[in-house]
């Protein structure tokens, strides 16, 4: 995938992350990580098309993996942002506007890591071709948080 593309895709999928993450949902133990896998799955495959293309080389794969490490913290962070609260004997989340402002933070950084990668990179658009992973990583640590969070409240 190009990286307009590969951008574009990203920024509706945050989009639709935020919009979500607002809104008053049930919280299930069943639900199977449906999106999650599918930024996974689509992330990993558009970075083995980017490695097909070139080699990026050492500096920008050791900031691409820091990169994913900061995801997966801001959305550890994020998960501590998101109300859990009992009603009519069911467990309700809803992320807040800290929520959503994190999840800009966090793409920010990314794309300003980007720019850092492909400055370091004798192969351009790194940075852009894990956008999806990045935010798969991101939202992955959050659920995973979240879910732990949800566990003991239904224990309290």
């Amino acid at each position: 995938m190009s990286n307009t593309v590969n951008i574009l895709i990203g920024l509706v999928v945050l989009a639709r992350l935020c919009w979500r993450q607002t809104q008053k949902r049930l919280v299930r133990e069943d639900r199977k990580p449906t999106v999650l896998l599918i930024l996974a799955v689509l992330g990993v495959v558009s970075l083995a098309s980017f490695f097909k293309g070139g080699t990026p080389g050492t500096p920008a794969v050791l900031l691409l993996i820091g990169s994913l490490i900061v995801a997966a913290l801001f959305g550890l962070v994020r998960a501590y942002t998101v109300r859990l609260w009992r009603a009519d004997g069911q467990l309700w989340r809803q992320g807040t506007w800290l929520t959503v402002a994190l999840w800009v933070a966090a793409i920010a950084i990314h794309i300003g890591l980007d720019f850092v990668i492909d400055a370091n990179s004798p192969a351009k658009g790194l940075g852009s071709a894990s956008i999806l992973l990045y935010l798969a990583v991101s939202l992955g640590a959050q659920r995973v948080v979240v879910q732990s969070r949800a566990n003991h409240v239904v224990a309290a």
